[in-house]
Order: C-alpha cells, then structure tokens, then sequence
C-alpha cells in the first residue's frame, strides 16, 4: 500500500470536521497539522505523496527529497510556493487541485459585490461608534442597485465564469479580460481589453492566478483607469494589487473603495490602514474555506493521487 503523507493539514482542517476516509482507501495516511522545513525532511523519508496546502517547498528543500517521493500535490489551486521546475529535475510530479472552491469563490465575490453598492461595512462602523443617524434620519450612506451595472472580470477561469453567470443573474453587465479574446452569445457579455474594463466598469474583480506575469498587475497606473465610483474586488492572490499603491488610491478617493479577501502579506499586519478604513471590506483569504468547499478539496485530492498512481495523472502543473 502507497504511503502518503499530509504536512500541514490542520491549514485545511482547522476545525477537524473533515473526512480523510478517500485519501485512506488509496493508501496510509499520514497526517500531521503543521511541519517546519526540518521536519518536513524526517516525515517525507519513505513517502510516496506529499501533500500540502500553501506551505512552501523551496528547490533546496525538494532536493534532500529521497526517491521514495514521485508525487507532490498542493491541495488547492496556487502553486506558487512549490519550486516544480527543481521537483521536475528530480522526476517528481506535482499537481493541484482546482476548481474546488468555484462556487464558495464566487459567492464571496457577489457577497462583496452586494455589501459595497449597499454601504453595509460603513453602515455597521456607525452603530459600533453609536451613531445612530441612518435609523433616526435620512440615510447618510451611499444605497445603490446593481442591475445595469457593469462588472469587469479580470481572468475567465472557472470562477471568473461562476462569478459572471451569477452577475448575469442579477442583471449586471459583465466585461471581461483574459489572455484569450472570447466571443459571447450573451449580448450582456463582451471581451475587451484591461484599459476598457478599467475604464467601464462600476466594480473591477480578479480572478487569475499569481504568476509573474500577474504580480502587481494593479497598480497605481492601472487604478487611475477606474472610475472614482467604482470598487475593486480582489478573492484571487494578494501580490496581485500592489497593497501600497491600492491604500494610497484608497486614502485618496482615486476608487470608492474594496473587497479584499486576500492580501500581498498574509496574515495582515495588525497596524495596516486597511483594518480601519470605511470604505475597505477585508476577510482573512475566507473563500475557499467553506466547510464544503474544504471537503470537495479532500475529496478531489484523493482522486488526484488516485489517478496518478493508476497511471493517468490529472492536473499535472509540470505541464503547464
């Protein structure tokens, strides 16, 4: 029987509510809710499958690695933090585990979408400084609908496009940028370029992976495209908005405001300006972290490694 063995699992099990029972019928599991590079080194000795979540497997690390090891699966959709060109060299395969999180993603994003046209972070900051003023008077925050406003998805993946059937639900209109030019039946869809969707839209979202390519793809020059009214949502990576230049824009009214589920350092530092800013939605990277959503990843996991060892890997970023 395959031996596997899970480094850090209490970064998706925190509450310990999840079935390993598939990851258990493919082989023997090993779990272990956290591990420092030192241990990391002593618990893969005689592995097969290394799994983790978001913990970070450098090239010198992935070197000491023994034989035993023929597979490493980030269990989630970012893999940044696994060196795969060094596992490569070693002939070691890694893949992830997308899609997981599509609907969990996509809610916060409509979440966020729905709280900022309505004003309800600034509406609930008033009764903790007990001012009572929207029940007593006229309301003093901003109350929009979101029908015919325009939503501007960055990224078209599998969650850029949950995110837009729902938008389209709601009667929003949606843009989108992709490296892909797309044509759309929907007439209530079209594909243009990031300085139009910058430009157009009431809410800006991003959905696209961390590369090199993506890091700070939002910055100062592209936030002086958006509109003063609009907002800007960010459920992706962190280091994809430049978090300096997004404050800076914030402080000074360049946007309206964010949703940020994500941030370039996480956790937050507990002295950042975005903790106490009316205009900042701010969640600790809570979207995939739904109870479901956390299942399905274990459950797509164990297919993951299940395939591999039948000889059919499935999501195979070596590739990529």
């Amino acid at each position: 029987m395959k031996k596997i063995v899970f480094l850090n699992s209490a970064r998706l099990d925190f509450d310990e509510k999840l079935d390993y029972s598939p990851m258990e019928k493919i082989g023997e599991l090993t779990n272990y809710p956290d591990s420092s590079p030192d241990e990391i080194l002593e618990r893969v000795q005689d592995q097969d499958v290394v799994i983790i979540k978001e913990l970070p497997l450098p090239g010198e690390l992935i070197e000491q690695f023994p034989d035993s090891v023929k597979l490493i699966i980030e269990s989630g959709t970012g893999y940044n933090n696994i060196d795969v060109e060094t596992a490569t060299k070693k002939g070691i395969t890694v893949c992830n585990v997308p899609g997981y999180s599509t609907e969990a993603v996509a809610q916060i994003t409509i979440q966020s979408i729905l709280n900022l046209s309505s004003s309800i972070v600034e509406q609930q900051l008033m009764i903790e400084r007990n001012d009572f003023s929207n029940f007593t008077q006229y309301l003093k925050v901003s109350h929009a609908e979101v029908k015919d406003k325009v939503l501007g998805l960055i990224g078209t993946g599998s969650i850029g496009e949950e995110v837009m059937r729902l938008a389209l639900a709601f009667g929003m209109k949606v843009l989108t940028y992709s490296r892909t030019v797309k044509n759309y039946d929907n007439p209530n869809v079209q594909s243009v370029s990031l300085e139009e969707l910058l430009k157009k839209s009431d809410f800006v979202s991003v959905h696209v992976p961390l590369t090199e390519d993506t890091k700070y793809l939002i910055n100062k020059e592209k936030l002086e495209m958006m509109k003063p009214s609009a907002y800007l949502i960010n459920t992706a990576r962190g280091p994809i908005v430049n978090e300096k230049e997004l404050i800076e824009a914030l402080q000074n009214k360049v946007i309206a405001g964010a949703a940020l589920d994500v941030q370039e350092v996480e956790p937050l530092a507990s002295d950042s300006p975005l903790f106490t800013m009316d205009n900042v939605m701010i969640t600790p990277h809570a979207g995939w972290k739904a109870m479901e959503s956390r299942q399905r990843l274990v459950n797509f996991t164990a297919d993951t490694i299940d395939a591999f060892l039948k000889g059919s890997p499935i999501n195979v970023v070596n590739e990529k």
